[in-house]
């Protein structure tokens, strides 16, 4: 028996396992990332909590871990549909409430109480901001992010486009959504989604008709 917490953050869900009833073996969190990727009894506990009718495509979430030294409070391993991922920022945010809440970090009542937490991208510092004895805001320092190329051409469904490559935790790649006609705005989310998704798939060289 295990119990998850669930957070909502910003839009997004966000899963807590904290005594995650596997074993995931590693000296880091990077080292359990890759054993959890291979390993039949993690992967099946991350679909077990991901998938329906406990889950739904977009769940998120994470299991605690220790921490690859004493200057974490704790690690965690980020999990989704499709595997076990490097970063979360919404997961960050998340996890730094978290940490509060369950008492794992003391508040800071009046300042700013920092969350280090050991991630397979690196370490990662939430901020929360509180007043009166309640959060009011969280933000995060992520691990140093990096341009690795410029001026990639893509051939979409809406033509051939360009974007840049960067890491940020994870590796993004980076369309101005002017070049495709569209604008940051609600009624266009679909469509930037819908595109966002073909670039994805044409520079991972996987077939869209595989993919959710």
């Amino acid at each position: 028996m295990f119990r998850p917490v669930d957070y909502h953050t910003a839009g997004e869900p966000f899963r807590i396992v904290a005594d995650p009833p596997v074993d995931i073996e590693g000296n880091t969190v990077a080292e359990r990332r890759v054993f959890a990727i291979d390993d039949a009894d993690v992967d099946k506990l991350r679909k077990l909590l991901c998938f329906e009718p406990r889950g739904h495509a977009d769940m998120y979430g994470g299991f605690i871990t220790p921490r690859d030294d004493p200057g974490a409070d704790f690690g965690v391993l980020f999990w989704h549909k499709d595997g076990f991922s490097s970063a979360c920022g919404h997961g960050t945010i998340a996890l730094g409430v978290w940490a509060v809440h369950t008492g794992r970090v003391a508040l800071n009542p009046f300042g700013i109480t920092h969350v280090v937490v050991d991630v397979p991208s690196g370490r990662v510092i939430a901020r929360l901001h509180s007043k009166d004895d309640h959060v009011t805001g969280v933000d995060f320092v992520s691990v140093p992010s990096y341009r690795l190329h410029t001026d990639i051409d893509v051939d979409t469904s809406r033509g051939r486009v360009v974007v840049d490559i960067a890491f940020g935790g994870a590796i993004y790649a980076h369309l101005k959504a002017a070049s495709v006609g569209l604008k940051v705005t609600p009624e266009n989310y679909s469509e930037l989604i819908a595109i966002g998704r073909e670039v994805k798939w044409t520079r991972n060289r996987i077939r869209p008709s595989s993919c959710r």
